[in-house]
This record gives C-alpha cells, sequence and structure tokens, in this order.
C-alpha cells in the first residue's frame, strides 16, 4: 500500500496565486490578488471536451471538491466589478465558449451547488490547440491589464480576462 493511512488520490489538488508564486516571492508589496484550489484530473487517454465533459452541462473546472477561487482585492471581468471575497467556479462548456460561473455555495463537494447563489457568469471562447494537457491545468498569466486565469486541458483552452488595480 503506498499510504496506509488515507488513500491516495489520484487527482491532486492545487493551488495557483495572482501574482504567480504569490507565496514564494522574497518581497510582497501588497495583499494578493487572487488564488484558484482545484484538483488536477488528468486525460488518461480519453477524450474530454463533448465526451466525458459534456457540452451545455455544467462542469466543476476540476475534480473532487469544487473549484475555490479567492479575491483579495475588487477585480475587473467583461466590465463587472468582482468584489473581495470567497466564491466557487464551475464552468459551462460550450465547442467554441465557455460559461464561467462564479457560484457563493462554499465548501462544496462537485456539483452539489445551489444555482440560486450564481453571483456572475462570464462567456470566454474556448480555442481548440495543437497540443495535449494531459492533467487539466489552471494558472494565471499577466497580461496590459492585469492577468488572465488560463484553463486547460486536452487540446482546450480558455482564459478568462481579469482587471485590477494594485497598489
Amino acid at each position: 500500500m503506498a499510504n496506509p493511512y488515507v488513500p491516495v488520490d489520484v487527482s491532486p489538488m492545487d493551488m495557483t496565486w495572482l501574482p504567480v508564486d504569490y507565496p514564494k516571492l522574497t518581497v510582497k508589496k501588497s495583499v494578493p490578488v487572487a488564488r484558484v484550489i482545484y484538483s488536477r484530473p488528468h486525460k488518461q487517454g480519453r477524450k474530454i471536451f463533448g465526451n466525458l465533459v459534456k457540452y451545455g452541462e455544467r462542469w466543476r473546472l476540476g475534480a473532487n471538491e469544487a473549484t475555490e477561487m479567492e479575491v483579495f482585492i475588487p477585480i475587473k471581468i467583461q466590465n463587472k466589478i468582482v468584489p473581495k471575497g470567497r466564491y466557487i467556479l464551475y464552468c459551462i462548456p460550450e465547442h467554441d465558449s465557455w460559461t464561467i460561473v462564479f457560484n457563493s455555495n462554499l465548501n462544496s463537494w462537485g456539483l452539489n451547488l445551489d444555482p440560486s447563489k450564481d453571483v456572475y457568469r462570464f462567456t470566454i471562447p474556448a480555442q481548440i490547440k495543437n497540443q495535449s494537457v494531459e492533467y487539466f491545468s489552471m494558472m494565471f498569466q499577466p497580461n496590459d491589464k492585469g492577468a488572465d486565469l488560463v484553463m486547460a486541458w486536452d487540446n482546450v483552452e480558455a482564459r478568462l480576462p481579469i482587471e485590477y488595480n494594485q497598489k
């Protein structure tokens, strides 16, 4: 047995920060902007989008517990201000777009969500890439106005643009 205390999860939990690697920075000029906590399922030879993850149906943006985003300062997404706080993130994927949903039903497992607690919805393009990502991955990539929350798995990538002012 690999671990006699608890079973080893095949979809390990991970965390991504904005600014990137915030806890590792030796000089922290201010509070972080955001962090995302999620579990990373892997492809294992399966066709993901349109098969394992169905088009038009809710997907938890990972595996196991619901994906959570904590926003430490107000951010702007598609001209909407998202106040600081904790949110559950989930997605409704389509072939060429994803709807990213911020939900206030914290501490939930998987997709045991209460849709009446959806607080924001953002539709973003999804692109087919010439690469295949084995493990579902989320990361922040800086851009001119802030950062993109990049979500990639199999041969699909989607980017949620986030704007912020950090003093």
